[in-house]
């Protein structure tokens, strides 16, 4: 692996190239012109444009990256670990400028005020269809790095279909997934046969036989260049997510079989080997350091967006943000089989700016036309900013801890780190829409059980490690469990057992005992047969009855040592 310094001295060249686009320091909307965000220093022969964790959005969204992304040991300190003011200043942006509304939560408020909302499937198909146009459709991959198609109210009635139909529709070549196993075996296999283009993982094998359960590798031909793309499912599904939903298949990050599928790419004539991966941005960058061949590694699941892909060994590593905020790109010159130049880009995808589709926007239309009525009926209103990033806290998950509280009569709540979720702004209107963005999903049971003291500071010490172990290889992915009638301290560089202290009951003000059992609620467990009502259910009911919705817990977790 190379070192933090030569990192820092690549993403600070990075940094200054992309600095260097007139569009950096416009400072207000109405100058930006898609024009200028298809901007690009064109390369060579092959475009491969990536896009992750859409997560059912097909229209624009407000989502506010997160005030807190920390990491720990060769990765701390770095991107994607940087965040707000750091980040701007890593990457050469100026504040109060699109790039920084995009990229951080710095005066995300008045920023997200001025420049509007980001994303939308028909915007995004918009600059699809320009960049084909320019270069050629013959030059173009278009590659979906997974977490498509759940998050939504549609995405969650339609049991994925909505965002095939989007998919397809796009032109897209290749996917990958992780999310998309949550709608169970079955349910999976039909939309494959739907997509029209390969579901890519050499990392999942059939328990019984040993075999690979999809494809591990799709070639094609760009440009006159022969291009591997070899898939990379999230390799800790049944971990991350109910095992039984994928009974019989055994994930992993296995870097022996993608070695061997680099190799015999290469043997069959690939001139370009990319990566579509959902392994999360260390966990790949651990890779390229690891895996010989690899010429892109375009990554998911964690949700960060850089501006530029970095340069590890010879592998290029791109990672393209979440809910349809960004486009990835990345120019490809091969000469002699290798690949001797690129250029890079993430582009952000300002609604406001972006013409939309009119096929895309037909689509999106025919396919929430059923739910319309349902999706838009306004329950409530945000007296704060509502979001969903953070390593420890988001403010929807405090809404949705006090929510269980309440709902459930217990005295702590548990709400899942995931890092999914759409944003409101102070003042607006909370529609059904909105409570599915934060909770759709297929095991959405809200429990209701006794915990020890003890047990529950297990929890917290086994999630805190999936998150923050030295070793990105055992990380599992999201953020840490949300947590609501509860506070404690947390050091995320001390070892396992370690990190979790200080855990005191909020509403009484005490200690958390280890033997004494408390009455906790939470959801998305991945027990089997776990019984309650479903969250958004819960959610509804809550918010139809505050009316004027805004967090009750707020800083209530101190964090050490970072």
């Amino acid at each position: 692996m190379r070192s933090r310094r030569e990192f820092i001295q690549l993403a600070s060249i990075s940094a200054m190239l992309f600095a260097s686009r007139p569009w950096n320091t416009l400072a207000a909307k109405q100058q930006l012109k898609t024009e200028d965000l298809l901007k690009f220093n064109t390369k060579g022969q092959v475009t491969l444009l990536h896009l992750t964790d859409i997560h059912g959005q097909l229209k624009p969204v407000y989502f506010r990256p997160p005030s807190e992304n920390y990491g720990v040991g060769d990765f701390e300190g770095i991107p994607p670990h940087l965040v707000g003011r750091a980040f701007l200043e890593h990457f050469g942006i100026l504040p109060n400028t699109p790039l920084a509304y995009a990229h951080t939560m710095v005066d995300y408020v008045p920023l997200a005020m001025e420049y509007g909302k980001l994303g939308g499937l028909d915007r995004t198909s918009t600059l699809i269809k320009a960049i084909r146009s320019e270069r050629g459709e013959d030059k173009v991959l278009l590659l979906d790095g997974g977490d498509t198609w759940q998050g939504s109210y549609t995405s969650l009635k339609t049991q994925g279909a909505d965002m095939v139909e989007a998919m397809k529709l796009l032109g897209t070549n290749a996917m990958v997934g992780h999310w998309e196993f949550t709608f169970g075996q079955k349910r999976l296999k039909e939309l494959i046969t739907k997509m029209g283009y390969p579901f890519l993982g050499g990392n999942v094998f059939d328990t019984e036989w040993d075999e690979p359960v999809f494809e591990s590798t799709s070639f094609f031909e760009r440009g006159g260049i022969n291009i591997a793309v070899i898939g990379q499912h999230f390799p800790y599904t049944p971990i991350a997510n109910p095992s039984y939903m994928v009974k019989g298949w055994s994930f992993g990050i296995r870097p022996e079989v993608i070695q061997k599928n680099v190799d015999k790419a290469r043997k069959k004539g690939a001139e370009i080997v990319v990566l579509l991966s959902h392994n999360g941005f260390d966990v790949d960058q651990k890779l390229a350091s690891m895996i010989n061949g690899i010429d892109v590694i375009l990554t998911g699941h964690t949700h960060d967006a850089i501006p530029k892909a970095i340069k590890i060994k010879n592998t290029l590593l791109l990672s393209s943000g979440s809910h349809g905020k960004y486009l990835g790109r990345i120019d490809l010159k091969v000469k002699n089989g290798k690949v001797v130049d690129s250029s890079s880009n993430l582009i952000p995808v300002f609604s406001d700016v972006i013409a939309p589709d009119k096929q895309m926007t037909q689509l999106i239309n025919k396919v929430r036309s059923p739910f319309e009525k349902e999706c838009s009926k306004i329950i409530g209103q945000a007296e704060t900013l509502l979001y969903r990033r953070g390593n420890f806290n988001g403010t929807w998950d405090d809404v949705i801890c006090d929510t269980i509280m309440q709902e459930r009569d217990t005295e702590i709540s548990l709400s899942p780190g995931f890092r999914w979720g759409t944003t409101l702004l102070p003042g607006q209107k909370i529609t059904i829409d909105d409570v599915y963005s934060q909770t759709s999903m297929n095991y959405p049971e809200v429990y209701r059980v006794e915990m020890t003291g003890k047990m529950i500071k297990n929890l917290l010490e086994d999630v805190c490690d999936n998150i923050f172990n030295p070793d990105p290889f055992f990380q599992q992915g999201g953020d840490m469990v949300r947590v609501g009638g509860l506070t404690y301290t947390c050091n995320p560089k001390n070892k396992i057992g370690t990190r979790i202290s200080n855990l005191r009951t909020i509403y009484k003000d005490e200690p958390l005992e280890s033997n004494k059992k408390y009455i906790v609620g939470g959801w998305g467990s991945v027990n089997p047969d776990v019984e309650g009502p479903p969250i958004y259910d819960l959610l509804e009911k809550y918010i139809s009855y505050k009316k004027i919705v805004k967090p009750n817990n707020l800083n209530t977790i101190k964090i050490l040592g970072m």
